[in-house]
């Protein structure tokens, strides 16, 4: 029964983040867009930031969830790929500052 609540609560959840990865200019003006007359323009750097944030909650959620449901294994193997993604970002934002310079 616990893990029917886990689910019901974290299927919303998911379904903002995953739209916000997708869409990271909307997610970005979600509930905000009555601040500004005209659209604002966001750099590349906040809406990749926004597309790494969402990122980062999905693996965060479905640690928590996997954790719960199955063995803790399964939570310690995502969290590993949880370092690995943040890894790989950092490593290709840096790449991509450099490049600029």
């Amino acid at each position: 029964m616990d893990h029917a609540i886990w689910l019901i609560i974290a299927a919303p959840i998911y379904i903002v983040l995953i739209w916000n990865y997708f869409n990271p200019r909307e997610g970005m003006l979600f509930g905000q867009r009555w601040k500004y007359r005209e659209e604002p323009n966001f750099t590349d750097e906040a809406m990749w930031f926004n597309r790494f944030a969402s990122g980062i909650g999905l693996f965060f959620i479905t640690i928590v969830l996997v954790s719960t449901i199955f063995k803790p294994l399964y939570g310690i193997l995502l969290l590993v790929g949880l370092f690995l993604y943040i890894l790989y970002s950092i490593l290709k934002l840096r790449r991509k500052v450099l490049d600029e310079e």
